[in-house]
């Protein structure tokens, strides 16, 4: 019984951050409320409440499934066979075409990201550790195979996240489309440059 109860928990849950990112898409972020939330789903807004206490709870939700897609792209490529430097130069191609896709291109989610950073949400910061991780896990592995000259690890994989931050950044991404810059193919060789071993002098 209590197995059955659970999945039914779980699906509500699901559909309660389902509609509210399609309403989120369609009416905008600030403005789709509880009510209109609950009012999709045929339920009461105090429904709605016994499974996020409180709005923002449903943000930070929807925010969390939006980056875990992100994130699971992301490990998915650390985790496939080949050189380093071309898994890292995939990864980091596909975290900024996602954060494009999802968040640029669509101005009302756009908007929903720029409260989150404003507000420091722990879902943002729990993504942003998550996608160095699993950059450093990639480096590591080149590091490892000797492909990679690395010192520090931990060091390396946040220098390379700081210098992509223009292209994974929703905000930045946006900001910059239009500024002169080095594309991101050139930022990424300037990152594996960075990471290569150095000739050593005779």
């Amino acid at each position: 019984m209590t197995l059955i109860s659970d999945h039914i928990e779980t699906d509500t849950r699901e559909k309660i951050l389902v509609v509210a990112e399609r309403l989120f898409r369609q009416i905008g972020y600030q403005k789709t409320t509880v009510a209109d939330i609950a009012k999709e789903l045929r339920m009461s807004p105090a429904n709605v409440y016994r499974f996020f206490d409180l709005k923002k709870a449903i943000h930070e939700g929807v925010a969390r499934t939006l980056m875990g897609e992100v994130e699971v792209e992301a490990q998915r490529i650390a985790s496939t066979p080949g050189p380093a430097a071309v898994r890292l130069r995939d990864m980091m191609k596909t975290i900024n075409r996602m954060n494009t896709e999802r968040y640029v291109g669509d101005s009302k989610l756009h908007e929903m990201v720029e409260i989150a950073m404003q507000e420091d949400w722990g879902v943002c910061v729990a993504h942003m550790e998550m996608i160095a991780r699993t950059i450093g896990q990639v480096i590591g592995q080149g590091a490892a195979s000797g492909e990679f000259e690395v010192a520090d690890l931990q060091l390396a994989s946040l220098c390379a996240c700081t210098a992509m931050m223009r292209f994974f950044h929703p905000q930045m991404i946006a900001q910059c489309a239009t500024k002169p810059g080095p594309t991101i193919d050139e930022m990424i060789d300037f990152v594996i440059a960075g990471l290569s071993p150095r000739a050593k002098a005779n």
